[in-house]
């Protein structure tokens, strides 16, 4: 069976008018990922569901039928080395990957995701357009637009666009820097027709996303996803998921989440709950409740990550029932001083409790989320971990325990986002795995020189993307971005200015002209009182 012929619809698409926009909607990964992306979709079945659309898909490794000569070509992204796989298929599609030589023969490429939304500027000059925001008002506004200049030459039809609020035109924005390998002096609109910022756009609503299509080629096959929460209440100081995507919003249990769970489970039994805080909606033990009916009992649940102080027995119990074994938690440190440097809210008791209701509930396994390299840390604070993951073992006995741990990354919008990553950090991910290996402890390091890459494209400007042409044909490891920085040096900052430096606030950001939730002064407020609490612990 192909690809798409495994799909099971829970929309209907519409009938494409004689003169529907021709477009292509791509995901720069293998099909299995990207069906899997509950944001991609959404957004393909808004553009099916349009009948001045005619809408086709691409993947890395499949397509539907393709229009010759395509008006829209749009990338959604939620991952940074994918930016790899979006040049090589604008390539297949004889498409030049700058947008500066593309001609009125070439379609408008558009991105929209994450990885765009927190810092598009790496990947700005492969982009005609960006959209910044919720795709549930901003899509259509940026087709009602386009439709508005869709016979008018380029230039007109960018300028046009760029009125809308949340369409970011990366070519209608001049940056200057102070010198070739320096910072930014300034960054201005190219005519007075458009504004000086672009403001993200933030859905509202209480009715949130949920999947579009089920299929056995998914990742997780079969799953169908609905949406709980949208962005965080807890502001951990790191978090992009948090800050990106404020103000926390859940769906309304009576006019979104039972009508889809409904949806859902009439073509499948495996039932995912996505959200970066899912027990933190206010009527979660109803939804619980609900779940916990009779006739669900063949249903698969999965869970996000949960706060770890709503991890009650009785959670623990639906989700064994559910035919789940693990739950996963995020406590970034088993320091209360790192806790406090980044605003987790969330002391080692409770850490240990959420263990043992875990068990209690019948589940086998509890996996941790921690971190290493945040501003402020000391060797003793890791050391730390390791005693708290003891804790947890003697605690809870009989319970697998796995603890990820990630390297410190500098994220855009965040108040964390002028610190550099620590150089340290390697080190003290191969001390936690030479301490906790021993204990029995199943110990996950992200890749350390992942991080670094993460960084570099988390915090880069627009001179990137002459490194990333380079890097695509080098490999993606952290050797080929060294070898690239290299063969331009002098002509960008050094890997160093991105990475690892502590920026001063005062300096102008490669996203200065992106208003996307926070403003700027809100967040050095935010990184002065975590600077405090640096200060305040140190002295005690």
């Amino acid at each position: 069976m192909t690809a798409f012929a495994a799909e099971r619809l829970l929309f209907t698409p519409a009938t494409p008018d004689t003169d529907a926009i021709e477009t292509i909607f791509a995901f720069p990964n293998e099909y299995t990922v990207g069906i899997t992306s509950l944001g991609y979709q959404v957004v393909w079945a808004t553009l099916a569901m349009r009948s001045d659309v005619a809408v086709s898909r691409l993947f890395t490794d499949v397509r539907e039928q393709l229009p010759p000569s395509p008006e829209l070509l749009g990338f959604s992204c939620s991952w940074e080395l994918d930016y790899v796989n979006i040049l090589n298929l604008l390539e297949s599609l004889q498409i030049p990957i700058r947008a500066a030589n593309r001609d009125e023969n070439h379609p408008l490429v558009f991105g929209g995701g994450t990885v765009f939304s927190a810092n598009p500027e790496p990947f700005a000059d492969f982009f005609d357009i960006i959209l910044l925001g919720d795709g549930e008002n901003l899509l259509d506004n940026f087709l009602d637009a386009y439709k508005q200049v869709r016979n008018a030459d380029k230039r007109t039809q960018l300028i046009h666009l760029a009125q809308i609020p949340g369409i970011y035109i990366p070519s209608l924005y001049e940056v200057i820097y102070t010198e070739k390998t320096g910072g930014i002096k300034s960054i201005q609109p190219v005519t007075n027709k458009i504004p000086s910022y672009v403001d993200k756009q933030t859905y509202r609503g209480n009715v949130l996303s949920a999947s579009t299509v089920v299929t056995q080629k998914a990742a997780w096959e079969n799953i169908y996803m609905v949406e709980v929460v949208r962005s965080c209440p807890e502001m951990c100081r790191f978090c992009l998921a948090s800050y990106l995507t404020l103000p926390f919003r859940t769906a309304s249990l009576e006019s979104s989440l039972i009508p889809a769970i409904e949806r859902g489970l009439a073509v499948t039994n495996r039932l995912g709950l996505l959200g970066a805080s899912v027990t933190q909606h206010p009527e979660f033990e109803t939804l619980l409740d609900y779940l916990s009916k009779p006739q669900y009992d063949n249903v698969r649940l999965s869970i996000a990550s949960v706060r770890t102080n709503t991890v009650t027995q009785k959670l623990a119990e639906t989700l064994a029932k559910r035919d789940t074994r693990s739950l996963t938690i995020a406590v970034e440190s088993g320091s209360p001083r790192i806790r406090q440097i980044v605003n987790k809210k969330l002391n080692n008791d409770e850490i240990i409790t959420a263990a043992i209701n875990a068990k209690a509930g019948g589940l086998k396994a509890l996996k941790l989320y921690g971190m290493v390299g945040v501003p402020g840390e000391e060797v003793e604070d890791v050391e730390q971990t390791v005693t708290m993951m003891r804790s947890i073992k003697k605690a809870a006995p009989g319970l697998r325990l796995t603890l990820g741990c990630s390297t410190f990354v500098p994220k855009a919008h965040t108040p964390f986002q002028w610190f550099g990553v620590k150089p340290q950090a390697e080190k003290r991910l191969q001390l936690l795995q030479k301490q906790l290996k021993p204990q029995g402890i199943d110990f996950r390091p992200e890749s350390y020189n992942w991080s670094v890459i993460q960084a570099l494209l988390s915090r880069g400007d627009r001179r990137l993307s002459y490194l990333l042409e380079l890097t695509r044909h080098y490999g993606d490891t952290l050797g080929s971005y060294r070898r690239a920085f290299k063969e331009l040096r002098g002509q960008i900052p050094e890997m160093e200015f991105y990475v690892y430096q502590t920026w001063s606030t005062e300096q102008i950001l490669p996203w200065e002209h992106l208003q996307i939730a926070l403003p700027k002064s809100t967040l050095i407020k935010h990184l002065a009182t975590a600077e405090a609490e640096f200060n305040l612990l140190a002295a005690s």
